[in-house]
């Protein structure tokens, strides 16, 4: 077969056996698209003095409002310290908005204010033009098929957490 060899189980499903290159070139390649995929929201957040975790801050307090602290800690999987910088700056400069929670006083839900709103904008539309075209490259079988190979590769824990994001937007 030609770059992956199969074979039938006893099961009937159809294994695919991978080489060792074939997974290192496998794996070179997600770096190098994930530079691509970053490179543009890059050149935005250094005009304005930001790095990748205040694009991931911006990008998943927008995915979910109002969502609190503790819940974008457990998402991004940084420390207190790290977030406690990147939301102070945000904050700081007018992007995000943090609010004490209605039931709990000791949580703070975190909002983008317009001008967050529209950076964001800025940095997804950047990644969504640069998805919009390698998909339609691709075509819609592999856009599937990339999507299977992303969700399989996440922890059971990220994957569930992935899962709780795309069902909380409808």
């Amino acid at each position: 077969m030609s770059e992956a060899q199969s074979n039938q189980n006893t099961g009937g499903e159809t294994l695919l056996y991978l080489t060792d290159e074939q997974l290192r070139q496998g794996i070179e390649a997600m770096f190098f698209a994930y530079r691509g995929f970053t490179a543009d929201p890059d050149r935005i957040l250094a005009t304005l003095s930001y790095g990748r975790a205040h694009h991931r801050a911006l990008h998943f307090i927008h995915g979910a409002p109002g969502t609190t602290v503790n819940n974008l800690l457990s998402i991004l999987g940084v420390t207190k310290q790290s977030l406690n910088r990147v939301l102070r700056t945000l904050i700081e400069d007018g992007l995000v908005e943090s609010r004490v929670g209605r039931q709990d006083k000791r949580e703070r839900h975190l909002y983008l204010t317009e001008e967050g709103i529209a950076l964001e904008r800025r940095l997804s539309d950047a990644q969504r033009a640069r998805m919009r075209a390698a998909y339609k490259q691709a075509g819609p079988e592999a856009v599937a098929g990339f999507r299977r190979v992303l969700e399989a590769m996440m922890d059971p824990e990220m994957r569930r957490q992935y899962h709780g994001l795309r069902e909380g937007r409808g």
